[in-house]
């Protein structure tokens, strides 16, 4: 059994805000900045501790067998694992698609989502930013329909309070708390993002990558070269996004600066809203983010994801459109350079790039900076060797990395 300290929820509450809004994340973790795991690590609050509880308990579902957990994946870094499956499936029989991938929640970590000095939008969760925090981000899988699919709160709450840890949850959040629906559903949330922040398991900087920023590993010969390719701004140009060194006070790196960024994702003909054509997915303006939608200017934007365990939670983008590395790498540098590999023909034979904007939001598409400044005729920024080269390092970011 895993071991529980007491906190107040005022307290938790500071320690989510220190950990979530400055993201500087050695203090919740337990490993620090040291890459390993010398200590045990720190026991979980009572409020955290439920949240363990809840992120896997299927009953809080409509159909009574989908948790947290069901999208999210432990075994799969916390992500969807299974480069088969684009959407998952929700709802009362488990049959009611969704729309995007399910991203992972490891080092899920971001500032409240703000437009910066120069007007670049930042932070916030959830592909389109439109959640402020974790415990605002926990709400979506409870009520939406394709998710867990209950109604209200008062509906997950009904649920909640017939399960085995019940008792446990007036223990921590008072006596009379499932009297009030909308304040038990908070807690619930409450207590997930404590699970989030405290338990080591979702950041547990211990990937090959973290061993050697720590001195204790070394990387080889290839992955060394495939860092420069990431790192190099006229090749890879990866860490202009994914920053992968260290941060204030030796913080480990995140692998995303929360940015946004326009892509030209492909779209992706196996998600079930796309087979009508009128359906557009486009991120920050909507449709599933309303206070942006007159924005055209960030029609087409999804934030940047951290690139830790990317290896292991396939398929990839928002819209899960390539199954593998080598075809997600490959279509960053090769975009620009032979659309055909990846966009439709027209009936004319030109190509329809960019398929899955409206044509009047097209030209948010990055196509200034490296690898998408190239044409057709023009080499890729990176080579297949150099490609597999960069996979090769990728690989070095997933968790659990054994010397």
């Amino acid at each position: 059994m895993r071991s529980v300290r007491r906190i107040t929820p005022a307290t938790a509450q500071r320690g989510l805000a220190a950990c979530v809004l400055t993201g500087v994340l050695a203090a919740c973790s337990g490993s620090g900045n040291s890459g390993t795991h010398d200590s045990p690590p720190p026991a979980l609050s009572s409020a955290a501790a439920l949240g363990e509880k809840i992120f896997s308990d299927a009953s809080l579902s409509v159909s009574g067998r989908m948790s947290c957990a069901t999208c999210h994946d432990p075994a799969h870094a916390h992500g969807a694992g299974n480069p088969d499956v684009v959407v998952p499936a929700g709802g009362a029989d488990l049959a009611t698609p969704g729309f995007r991938k399910s991203p992972s929640l490891r080092y899920d970590f971001a500032p409240a989502f703000y437009f910066a000095s120069d007007g670049t939008p930042t932070g916030g969760f959830n592909r389109d930013g439109r959640a402020n925090s974790l415990i605002d981000q926990g709400e979506r899988p409870f009520l939406a329909p394709h998710e867990m699919a209950n109604g209200s709160a008062a509906d997950v709450v009904a649920k909640l309070k017939l399960a085995s840890y019940a008792a446990e949850f007036q223990d921590v959040f008072g006596p009379n708390i499932f009297s009030d629906p909308d304040a038990a559903f908070q807690r619930m949330r409450f207590a997930l993002s404590q699970f989030q922040v405290e338990d080591a398991r979702f950041h547990p900087y211990d990937s090959k990558y973290d061993l050697f920023l720590a001195g204790r590993a070394q990387l080889t010969a290839r992955e060394l070269q495939g860092l420069a390719l990431f790192n190099d701004p006229t090749k890879g140009n990866c860490a202009a996004c994914h920053p992968n060194a260290r941060g204030p006070g030796g913080a480990p790196p995140l692998f995303t600066d929360f940015t946004y960024d326009n892509l030209g994702v492909p779209r992706n003909r196996a998600i079930p809203a796309n087979a009508d054509p009128a359906y557009f997915d486009l991120g920050l303006c909507g449709p599933f983010r309303a206070d942006l939608a007159g924005r055209g200017d960030l029609c087409g934007a999804f934030k940047v994801p951290t690139l830790r365990n990317i290896a292991v939670t396939a398929p990839y983008f928002h819209n899960g459109r390539f199954k593998t590395l080598k075809e997600a790498i490959g279509f960053y540098v090769r975009r620009d350079t032979n659309p055909e590999e990846f966009y439709p023909a027209n009936p004319d034979g030109s190509i329809d790039k960019f398929d899955d904007l409206p044509p009047q939001y097209r030209g948010n598409v990055n196509t200034t900076e490296v690898p998408y400044n190239r044409k057709p005729g023009q080499a890729p920024a990176l080579s297949p060797d150099e490609v597999d080269l960069v996979i090769e390092y990728l690989n070095t970011l997933t968790d659990g990395y054994q010397p």
